[in-house]
């Protein structure tokens, strides 16, 4: 894991590495200046001159400064180096997820994704400015702070050693403890999350339905779940510092004890009152570095969770790669199902297509109709390598697309998916998401072709109207529209509408379908629908049932010899006698 993580670091490795170093020189300035008074306390008690207590003054106010100089430094280089971390695991997250695969994307939830790039780098910054900070800092000074006082105190500086044991016990409970908390509370972040995206994403149909209360209920009951867990794993982390201030304030009691009884029966032989005054202040800076290694020590536990859950994402490898000598040029528009089988997971029960042999020319308009849960959408998202089969080929302009640059292969097949999505910008930034260089002419040229124009013009800012996230301010059928626009901009060799006009009605349905036919003759153009009048005129109509080819034919061929495709059609359009007839 934490090589993984350290991979993020990059850019940042001087300013990493030089905040341990400028810690390291500020502990040193720190321990020293006890030194330094104490002496300066025997020279005062041995009635020395102003000029010496001026030398050692002087010399105090060096120590400070520098002390002060070398801890902004580690500050400003921490912070440089943890926000420089946290930015680069949020980049190499999303770039890994933008890698992944449908099937890559179907084992994670959207919300637990947005958990590990939010909160869960967070813990890990936090965790790391920590790290190369106050985890240099505190060893440092528990070890400089020892080696001082058994220099200035003798025997009496062993009692600090004989606590580690109590401690380290202490903290061993304390993991033992806590690490499983922690492993749950985050797979109850992640439903708190999912908890209010959804509610978000469907506030109206929450309040068509009047179901404000239950889902308040819904997401109490998800924080108060979050809330528990979070609440026992800190009363058991709060235990950390009471043990530490337990374990120091004894040790103190007998350095004040033995120290004074020491000077008082030595009558400062073995121990002096510069030594002992030395002695406290090592003491205090011990009990400092002790409450901070706990801190460290929270927060690394806290962290260890999130890394964990970081790296389960980094380290996910996409099913779909490029082959080692990928093509990088479609020939034609051709498309070939040959004996194509496939399935969502190597675990699923059944096939969602079985025993798919369908060849489509180039340029040729193919209609694909079927009931709900036929596997139209399954069939098409093989085209452009959204999954890969189970058994068989798939081939585009002769090729088998697992041979293909997956960017090659997708920019010349447009998908124009069943749920429609426009991203938060203008109109103008939407459509060129088919093609960034597309000039104004073409844009306009494509809304005309989608009939998006028509709305388009009539809005005050045109082709600068601002959409919102997920397209809230456009209609459906003006979302449809858009995208099928914006699929055209890319002039590709396939085209392939989901059921794309549903929301539109059946004249700008076929003015688009004509549009289409004069704009991209040479396109093959696939066009999956719920309506027969979207796919009547196409050159061929397949009709899918239960992940399987039902039949191949024209319309009227169908019509007079397939009784799924005569039975949309009759309930579609009431006309079962005449059909009879």
């Amino acid at each position: 894991m934490f090589k993984e993580l350290a991979k993020s670091i990059r850019e940042y490795k001087k300013v990493s590495i030089a905040t341990p170093i400028l810690e390291g020189l500020e502990v040193a300035m720190e321990c020293i200046i006890p030194f330094i008074i104490a002496n300066l306390v025997n020279e005062i008690k041995a009635g020395c001159t102003l000029g010496v207590i001026v030398r050692y003054g002087g010399l105090l106010v060096v120590m400070a400064a520098l002390s002060l100089l070398f801890g902004a430094l580690a500050g400003s280089t921490c912070a440089t180096a943890s926000c420089g971390l946290a930015k680069n695991l949020r980049k190499d997250l999303f770039y890994s997820i933008q890698s992944y695969s449908f099937e890559n994307i179907d084992k994670f939830l959207a919300s637990s994704l947005v958990t590990r790039m939010t909160t869960d780098v967070t813990n890990v910054q936090n965790a790391y400015m920590m790290l190369i900070r106050t985890a240099i800092r505190a060893p440092l000074m528990l070890v400089f702070a020892f080696v001082m006082a058994f220099l200035m105190g003798g025997r009496m500086a062993w009692i600090f050693l004989l606590v580690l044991p109590l401690l380290a016990v202490g903290l061993g409970l304390v993991i033992y403890k806590t690490m499983p908390l922690f492993k749950k509370v985050f797979k109850k972040y992640d439903r708190l999350n999912g908890s209010i995206q959804e509610n978000v994403k469907a506030m109206r149909v929450v309040k068509a339905f009047v179901r404000e209360d239950y889902e308040q209920n819904k997401f109490d009951a998800a924080a108060e779940e979050v809330c528990a867990d979070f609440t026992r794993a800190e009363r058991i982390l709060a235990l950390n510092g009471p043990m530490m201030q337990f374990c120091i304030y004894t040790v103190m009691v007998f350095v004040l004890s033995f120290g004074s009884y020491t000077i008082i029966t030595s009558r400062g032989l073995d121990l002096d009152v510069g030594q002992f005054s030395a002695l406290l202040t090592y003491s205090f800076m011990m009990l400092n570095s002790l409450m901070m290694l706990s801190m460290v020590f929270v927060m690394i536990l806290m962290a260890d969770e999130s890394g964990k859950r970081i790296v389960e994402v980094l380290t996910e490898t996409s099913t779909l790669t490029n082959p080692e000598h990928p093509l990088y040029d479609v020939a034609d528009g051709s498309v070939s199902f040959e004996h194509v089988s496939f399935k969502y997971s190597p675990q699923a029960e059944r096939m969602a297509l079985e025993d798919i042999d369908l060849h489509i020319r180039p340029g040729e308009t193919i209609g694909i109709i079927g009931g709900t849960g036929s596997s139209k959408s399954s069939l098409i998202q093989l085209i452009p390598r959204l999954y890969d089969v189970t058994e068989g080929v798939v081939r585009v302009g002769g090729a088998d697309v697992r041979d293909y640059d997956l960017k090659t292969l997708r920019n010349q097949v447009a998908v124009v998916l069943q749920k429609n999505v426009l991203f938060s910008g203008t109109i103008r930034e939407n459509l060129r998401w088919g093609n960034p260089d597309a000039t104004d002419e073409e844009l306009v040229q494509a809304c005309r072709l989608a009939c998006a124009d028509e709305f388009i013009s009539q809005l005050p800012a045109g082709y600068d109207t601002y959409i919102e996230q997920g397209g809230a301010n456009v209609s459906g059928g003006q979302k449809q529209r858009l995208c099928i626009a914006r699929a055209l901009l890319k002039k590709p060799k396939i085209l392939i509408l989901d059921d794309s006009t549903s929301a539109v009605d059946t004249k700008t349905d076929a003015r688009i379908r004509k549009a289409m036919r004069e704009y991209i003759p040479e396109t093959t153009k696939i066009i999956i629908a719920q309506r027969t009048a979207s796919v009547e005129d196409a050159d061929r109509i397949v009709v899918m049932d239960g992940g399987r080819l039902h039949a191949i034919g024209t319309h009227t061929e169908l019509l007079a010899n397939n009784a799924i495709y005569r039975e949309i059609y009759t309930s579609q359009n009431k006309a079962g006698d005449s059909i009879g007839a």
